[in-house]
């Protein structure tokens, strides 16, 4: 099966490394500033000409109140008049990048994220809808994959019924641990109730997905305390959950300065923590997925991977790899044939740009013929956990063991150890080596120098 897991302390501890999530590859650490709005819109052009599908990811930066572990691109603020100038600037990004699409080109898959997108007011998720819908083929049958990030503590009800209304069919929600106590510690008090007051409405309201996102290696948290919020959200019954390492990088994202280092959990609880939610989940009845998220086997997403169609993407796994990815809002990353391409991270340049008829476009890169053969093999590997020789020596012209001779060293090291067979048609990650899958891709990476490396989480 494809969730078979196998836990082996030993290795988890030798290959727990830090390296990167793979969201994409080249990893946006290798972006540069020679990339600018004009790549940008030869792209969009080039996706109109072959009239390819639409994946939109709209950022909304805004939270009202901060939570110390977060490494997002966010405004802190209570002042929600900030967001109106921010949806002119972001309407009028949408008119300069959907006037260089085709309106028959249709998104597949929409998805709002932060920030808080629900820090927005109903007249505002309304009229930030309303102008997407207008520039954009959104379909109406319900048939797109439309999800929207959700704080409970900023929605109820009506703010549920509103997303339904709107189009929306997929909701997730950061819950990340219900003690009160490691809360207080991350200053985001939210109780089990809020919590499931918004899951009881999206069922009410037949959205089709419900994700849960929790974080193990919080200040306080113990393997028994987690393991009770894990039981209570399995109660939950959401068709995804996402089980994020908490990676504490202080020197890179000021909020976790205010962190205690000392209430951390030592790395030997964290194992444990993760050893049980596993076995939690599976026996509850979900699917490994992979890097941190699992899913109920009737989810689209377990559906793909049984299926061999599972893709990666800057919004992590999804059934819509194929769709050209478009970025829009600060920080926001855009992946449109060979190109990478990121809005500035800065509110006020980016509001600044658009407000002079520019794109922000701030970053990025065009992948060459050795990034497409690797990021092909990395999505192989992180998605389907097995790798064939031959479908990338005919997709790509090779001889795959002379191309990556320099690497079969570590490949037979790991063969070794027990991460993955390897014989001469390919590579698969054996069940006590599913857990480290990243570790296998950083094998293949081009770019990771043991200098960059420290810019990641680690992979446990």
């Amino acid at each position: 099966m494809l969730d078979d897991l196998r836990w082996d302390s030993e290795l988890l501890r030798r290959y727990d490394l830090t390296g990167p999530r793979y969201t994409s590859y080249p990893t946006a650490v290798q972006f540069h500033n020679q990339i600018g709005g004009f790549d940008l819109l030869h792209a969009l052009r080039e996706s109109r000409k072959q009239s390819r599908p639409l994946s939109l990811y709209v950022h909304v930066p805004f939270c009202a109140n901060i939570c110390y572990y977060c490494a997002c691109n966010k405004v802190i603020t209570k002042d929600r008049g900030r967001s109106q100038q921010y949806l002119q600037r972001l309407q009028q990004e949408i008119r300069m990048i959907a006037c260089h699409l085709d309106g028959q080109q249709k998104v597949e898959q929409l998805h709002l994220g932060g920030g808080t997108p629900t820090f927005l007011s109903h007249v505002e998720l309304r009229q930030l809808m309303a102008h997407l819908r207008q520039h954009f083929n959104l379909l109406d049958d319900h048939s797109g994959d439309y999800g929207i990030e959700i704080d409970p503590r900023e929605a109820d009800w009506s703010t549920m019924g509103l997303l339904r209304e709107l189009g929306f069919n997929r909701v997730s929600l950061g819950v990340q641990d219900l003690d009160p106590l490691v809360q207080r510690a991350i200053n985001r008090l939210q109780s089990l109730s809020e919590t499931r007051a918004i899951v009881e409405a999206a069922r009410t309201l037949q959205f089709r997905s419900v994700n849960i996102d929790l974080i193990y290696g919080l200040p306080l948290q113990t393997p028994e305390g987690f393991a009770r919020t894990v039981d209570e959200v399995i109660a939950l019954q959401p068709d995804r959950l996402s089980v994020f390492n908490y990676a504490h990088l202080p020197e890179r994202f000021m909020p976790q300065r205010r962190i205690d280092t000392a209430q951390l959990p030592s790395a030997e609880h964290k194992l444990d923590m993760l050893q049980r939610t596993i076995d939690q989940l599976t026996s509850a009845g979900y699917r490994y997925i992979g890097m941190d998220h699992f899913a109920l086997p009737d989810d689209d997403l377990a559906i793909a991977q049984e299926e061999g169609t599972l893709q990666r993407n800057f919004q992590g796994y999804t059934t819509h790899g194929h769709c050209d990815l478009i970025g829009l809002g600060v920080s926001a990353i855009s992946q449109i044939g060979d190109l990478y391409a990121q809005n500035t991270s800065d509110l006020a340049e980016y509001q600044n740009l658009l407000a002079g008829d520019q794109l922000a476009i701030h970053r990025g890169l065009v992948c060459n013929a050795d990034d497409h053969i690797r990021r092909a093999v990395i999505a192989q590997l992180i998605c389907h956990f097995n790798l064939d020789f031959a479908s990338i020596e005919q997709a790509f012209g090779i001889d795959f063991r002379h191309y990556f001779n320099a690497v079969w060293p570590q490949l037979l090291g790991m063969a070794s150890d027990g991460l993955i067979h390897l014989d001469t048609r390919g590579i698969q990650v054996q069940p006590a080596g599913r857990l480290l899958v990243r570790s296998v891709c950083m094998v293949f990476d081009a770019y990771l120098s043991q200098q960059n490396r420290q810019r990641f989480s680690r992979v446990i």
